[in-house]
């Protein structure tokens, strides 16, 4: 059997895509009753249990050695279950380590099997690689570094070799799980002694936008540890020529992994892992800005004046304060221009797109971008200590210029598609002006400038645009006189009146096709006629005087004159 790749299958379709490690577990254990039904072997009746082990004689069939793997899978995914649920509880940990070493146990029993000639080369390996790299998670959860870095190495080397022997399909998921176990051995080689592994550690993680599994909570927390080392010889920072003290260790811990977030944002290889490491350093700064929030909170007054006596400057906190907002929202602006670059570059393969069958961008979802951007811009301008720079103001200033040339820009591009050339001209124009102001205005800001988008391509491009668009613009009128022709009018008759006319009419081919007048209008019909009986006028009837006076007669109470002799 192919070990790594059974558990890799069912993890993945079972729960663990989104680290629901009980749906796991449950999978493991119906599986397991369908396999002992399946091959008869049933561990006794509900009356009486009765233990069975899988032997060497009876391995004809490689469903057994699945039985096990089971087991172990099921043990393994019961510790990580208790492994989330010790974070709130911590008396778990000690069932999670029992459940760790029932898998490890069973995964041992696994590799003893397989050591029986009727198993291949290739299942004998990766039994033993299963089993140490459950070895080596229970002595990593005990912090036994050494013996969980040999067990991690020695599954790393079993994998890579058989990723070297097999085809580059079948490579893919050794190659997968050498990259998970990585960490790991680096971070048993830090708490050994070797300092160089905690930079390996984390580059790896601002790479990969964060980590998961067991190392997860592990590595965060030993990243904050050195950080915080660190932070301790920290006492100021300094910004736009003010020095401002950090007494908040939160604060000091978010501002020195600020450069080391920023350059692994810079080497990021993809959009996904990019937009990822945004976010994390996003959500790093909110917790540290609501620190600053919580100190400026016994001070109300300080904070809603945020002016002091004597130099008229805004207090240190309230300045720190500023500071991390200012951070925030220019990585706001970083992240949300990222995105519309990405989609820039999608917009010029928006054939390509199309015939992928998927949803081709629009011009609008990049003015919504920029408006976001220039919605960030307008709370820079307005932080507290910032509003007699002059040199921010105009800085700010000329950024939004450059985003409103964007925005004006993606704004005419949606009315081109549209046909609303007139429009689309004078937003051109627009587009224009906003750049040039910028270029007049540039100057001694070019270097703040050097990160924005270059207003000169910008130009060229819109040049180029609207000899595209007056071309456009002549064609359509073209095409506008040609469609007036007898031959193209359409008079509005449905088709089922103009059976004997012909015209071209391209709303036949469209779901609001005119075929007949529904429901149809109302028509004139002639009435009931209405008859008048003139002969009963004339006809006599015969007399009925007899026949009424034997019924007065009758009833009840002629029965009872009649009884009584009483006579009318």
């Amino acid at each position: 059997i192919t070990v790594l790749q059974i558990v890799k299958e069912s993890q993945q379709q079972h729960g663990l895509r989104h680290g629901d490690f009980q749906r796991y577990r449950g999978y493991c254990s119906r599986r397991l009753r369908r396999l002992r039904k399946t091959l008869n072997f049933k561990m006794g009746n509900r009356h009486k249990f009765t233990g069975k082990k899988v032997t060497e004689e009876i391995l004809s069939d490689n469903r057994y050695l699945l039985l096990i793997l089971m087991d172990a899978e099921r043990a393994w995914s019961y510790a990580m279950q208790l492994k989330q649920e010790a974070n709130t509880e911590p008396r778990k940990r000690f069932h999670l380590l029992s459940r760790l070493r029932k898998a490890v146990k069973h995964a041992e029993e696994l590799e003893r099997l397989c050591e029986s000639h009727r198993v291949d080369a290739k299942t004998k390996l990766e039994a033993q690689a299963y089993m140490a790299y459950l070895t080596g998670m229970l002595r990593f959860e005990h912090q036994e570094w050494k013996a969980a870095m040999e067990a991690f190495n020695k599954c790393k080397t079993i994998y890579e070799k058989l990723a070297n022997a097999f085809t580059e399909e079948q490579a893919v998921l050794y190659n997968q799980r050498v990259e998970e176990i990585s960490p790991n051995i680096r971070y048993c080689a830090y708490n050994i002694g070797d300092q160089s592994a905690m930079n390996e550690l984390m580059q790896m993680r601002l790479r990969s936008g964060g980590t998961e599994g067991l190392l997860a909570e592990k590595l965060e927390a030993l990243i904050t540890q050195t950080r915080a080392k660190q932070a301790a010889t920290m006492s100021e920072v300094e910004w736009r020529g003010r020095t401002v003290p950090v007494k908040i260790d939160k604060v000091r811990i978010f501002l020195l992994g600020l450069a080391d977030n920023e350059a692994a944002i810079a080497q990021a290889e993809n959009e996904e892992t990019k937009e990822r490491l945004f976010e994390s350093l996003l959500s790093e700064c909110r917790d540290a800005i609501q620190a600053v929030r919580e100190d400026l909170k016994p001070d109300q007054k300080q904070r809603e004046h945020s002016l002091e006596n004597d130099s008229g400057k805004v207090s240190n906190i309230q300045y720190l304060h500023s500071y991390l907002t200012y951070i925030k929202l220019s990585t706001a602006i970083k992240r949300n221009e990222s995105m519309a670059k990405s989609l820039q570059k999608a917009l010029l393969q928006q054939q390509r797109s199309e015939e992928d069958g998927k949803r081709s961008p629009r011009p609008q979802d990049l003015i919504r971008l920029y408006d976001i951007i220039l919605q960030n811009l307008v709370e820079l301008t307005q932080l507290p200590g910032l509003e007699e720079d002059k040199n921010f103001q105009k800085e700010i200033g000329l950024k939004t210029l450059v985003y409103k040339a964007y925005r004006c820009f993606f704004i005419a591009q949606s009315y081109v598609l549209v046909k609303k050339w007139s429009e689309a001209l004078v937003l051109y124009e627009r587009v224009l002006k906003y750049a040039r102001e910028v270029q007049s205005g540039a100057g001694a800001y070019r270097n703040s400038l050097k990160e924005l988008p270059d207003v000169q391509d910008l130009i060229t491009q819109v040049n180029a645009e609207k000899y595209s668009l007056q071309a456009a613009a002549i064609l359509d009128a073209n095409d506008t006189h040609e469609t007036e022709s007898p031959s193209q009018v359409k008079d509005g008759k449905p088709l089922s009146e103009r059976f004997e006319t012909f015209c071209l009419d391209p709303s036949l081919v469209s779901k609001q096709v005119s075929l007949v007048h529904f429901p149809p209008g109302f028509q004139p019909i002639p009435c009931k006629p209405l008859f008048f009986d003139l002969a009963l006028n004339h006809v006599a009837f015969p007399p009925l005087e007899d026949k009424v006076e034997q019924k007065a007669k009758s009833g009840l109470t002629g029965y009872i004159r009649g009884i009584f002799g009483f006579k009318s």
